[in-house]
């Protein structure tokens, strides 16, 4: 077993540097071997494609995507666990960099890292109370990922891969709908964390690919939020506010829900991507 997986090994590298973890960064240290190793195997790493990881800790997963990637971007916000990965992963292949990810340039650290555009990966544990920030700036970011492998908390990662219908379904739902390719590689329990979190965790797969729906993606996801923004309304209340924005009346929205075929009483969670798309364009036709 990696020494950076060892419970003993964690505890006293710790102790030695005066580091204890810190809750405002949900800092909670991988300790399971072979739950890393599933993580690298589900990644299929190749030797000339890059990494950016978020989150590193001290670099139980960054060691092993150092040796099997070209190059490991690895973004850490706590300078006490920065300081500790540039000491215990001396590597060419890795640059560890401080700060913030989510205010982060990331194509800019690419770069400073002598990335030209080779094949990109984005791997992580993510902290929780970050997770979903993080993962609209890697869909909404211009970098080419290739796939995107990230643990999250379990309940974040069931509305990650929700569908029309189910209570779990809602903004995260569409937007990862509408960027990739979604699947659940497997389960991670609590216990495989130093500490040990209060929720158990999942590890997601996210492909990016073309948006297959064609309304403007800012109109969309206004009338989506809105959708969403109070749950148990029905689709014609919630979306009366964007639709007055637009310069759009009741009959109007009325209108264009028929158009569509959209019954008004319907709640948002029933609307597939699709649809959601549909209704815009139809809307947008009378602004």
């Amino acid at each position: 077993m990696s020494r950076i997986t060892n419970p003993s090994y964690v505890t006293r590298i710790m102790k030695e540097r005066g580091f204890s973890t810190k809750k405002r960064f949900g800092q909670n240290f991988l300790i399971d071997q072979n739950i890393v190793g599933r993580i690298i195997q589900t990644a299929d790493l190749q030797p000339d494609e890059w990494v950016l990881e978020i989150g590193p800790g001290l670099g139980a997963l960054t060691m092993h995507l150092g040796e099997q990637a070209a190059h490991v971007v690895a973004m850490e916000i706590d300078r006490g666990l920065a300081a500790i990965l540039r000491d215990t992963l001396v590597s060419p292949t890795v640059t560890v960099w401080e700060g913030d990810a989510l205010e982060a340039d990331w194509e800019q650290l690419l770069l400073d890292a002598a990335w030209q555009g080779e094949r990109l990966k984005l791997v992580a544990n993510l902290p929780y109370y970050l997770t979903t920030p993080l993962v609209m700036k890697a869909l909404e970011s211009n970098l080419p990922f290739v796939s995107i492998v990230v643990m999250v908390q379990r309940e974040v990662g069931l509305r990650m891969l929700a569908q029309p219908g189910s209570s779990d379904y809602g903004v995260l739902s569409l937007a990862v709908q509408y960027y990739c390719q979604a699947s659940l590689a497997f389960a991670v329990p609590r216990t495989v964390f130093l500490p040990a979190p209060s929720v158990d965790s999942v590890v997601v797969v996210l492909k990016p690919k073309p948006p297959q729906v064609d309304a403007p993606r800012a109109e969309l996801f206004t009338v989506i939020r809105a959708a969403f923004q109070q749950r148990r309304k029905t689709i014609r209340n919630a979306l009366r506010e964007v639709a007055a924005g637009w310069g759009l009346d009741t009959d109007q929205l009325e209108q264009a829900l028929h158009a569509v075929e959209i019954e008004p009483t319907l709640r948002g969670e029933r609307l597939s991507l699709e649809e959601y798309s549909r209704l815009t364009k139809e809307l947008l036709k009378g602004v």
